[in-house]
């Protein structure tokens, strides 16, 4: 009698192990659908009803139109440029030294 109950709480944690991985599966190939789908909200339709590219807002202007220019430049500096700034910073805070850190303090 043990021996069959054993093999049927087998029997029904392999079948709940096979449900658990099959939508697992369907997830996975769901959401990559679902990802490749745009999603148009429902204010961003033209005015003849076809969809337009979702936009960031943050790339409109005030009226709704897509800002043209660019909104981040970076400036390329060397290492040693960014550790003279850092330590400058450092040495005009509160808590930072005067002077360079003197490195033989013995």
């Amino acid at each position: 009698m043990s021996m069959w109950l054993q093999i049927l709480y087998m029997l029904a944690f392999v079948g709940i192990a096979f449900l658990a991985i099959g939508n697992l599966i369907r997830s996975i190939l769901t959401l990559g659908v679902e990802s490749t789908r745009p999603v148009v909200p429902k204010g961003m339709r033209s005015r003849d009803g076809m969809r337009q590219s979702p936009q960031h807002p943050e790339m409109l202007d005030e009226n709704g139109r897509v800002i043209n220019e660019p909104l981040l430049v970076m400036r390329s500096m060397t290492v040693e440029d960014a550790r003279e700034r850092l330590d400058a910073i450092y040495r005009s805070s509160p808590g930072g030294e005067s002077g360079t850190p003197d490195t033989d303090s013995n």
